[in-house]
């Protein structure tokens, strides 16, 4: 069943205390490069994702020039993040429709539209899921969206608050119903937290997880 809002609330409250309340971040207002960044980032960690974002930017200062150079020239560019042959074609495919589209490679025009509509239109270029959506929503405009990777929709699972077969959105729509939009990046940044410190893939630390309480999870020993 789905958690009520005051068990989601809980939840949120002994995350913080037990990790820190996240610091408060601004929104970059630059979707672009939360968008190819966020791409980078799947599969590998923040460091190496970042790194990579960099190195592309210094050797291609425009997306222009991103599109034109040989996929294999950015792949190498990009080979810190990992999976740099998928993701260098991924990049250019992004990059094209977005300038077939637009007239210019830039999401410029999206931040007049409402959530819904920036969320549709980010899903339908090429690759684009649910969580590279809602990290531009989020991290580049400051729209209230929960973006939901592995530890998140992990945790969310092991908490019963969705079924074990239930995709991403789901999870992100049980925790954007019943928490405050203004909580939704922090409850983001602390079940990642969890999920690297306390709730891992493989052996979770059940005896030390701060919200075990609420967890059908833990009451199995984690193996759920």
């Amino acid at each position: 069943m789905p958690p009520i809002r005051k068990t989601v609330q809980s939840v949120y409250e002994k995350l913080a205390a037990h990790y820190g309340h996240p610091a408060a971040t601004h929104p970059s207002g630059q979707p672009m490069n939360v968008l190819v960044e966020t791409i980078l980032s799947q599969h590998t960690s923040d460091r190496n994702s970042h790194r990579a974002f960099v190195q592309l930017r210094k050797q291609f200062p425009s997306w222009q020039q991103v599109i034109d150079a040989p996929t294999k020239a950015v792949e190498d560019a990009i080979r810190s993040g990992g999976l740099a042959k998928q993701k260098s074609v991924r990049i250019q495919q992004v990059l094209r429709e977005i300038r077939d589209r637009e007239g210019r490679i830039s999401l410029a025009r999206l931040r007049g539209l409402d959530t819904a509509e920036i969320y549709e239109y980010l899903t339908s270029l090429p690759g684009i899921g649910d969580k590279t959506a809602c990290c531009v929503l989020l991290f580049a405009w400051g729209r209230a969206v929960m973006p939901v990777d592995t530890h998140v929709h992990r945790i969310i699972k092991r908490l019963g608050w969705i079924s074990a077969n239930a995709p991403p959105e789901a999870a992100r729509a049980v925790v954007e119903a019943r928490l405050p939009a203004e909580s939704l990046y922090h409850m983001h940044v602390l079940l990642i937290a969890h999920g690297r410190e306390t709730c891992k893939a493989q052996s979770p630390l059940c005896g030390t997880c701060p919200i075990q309480k609420h967890c059908p999870s833990a009451r199995l020993g984690g193996k759920s």
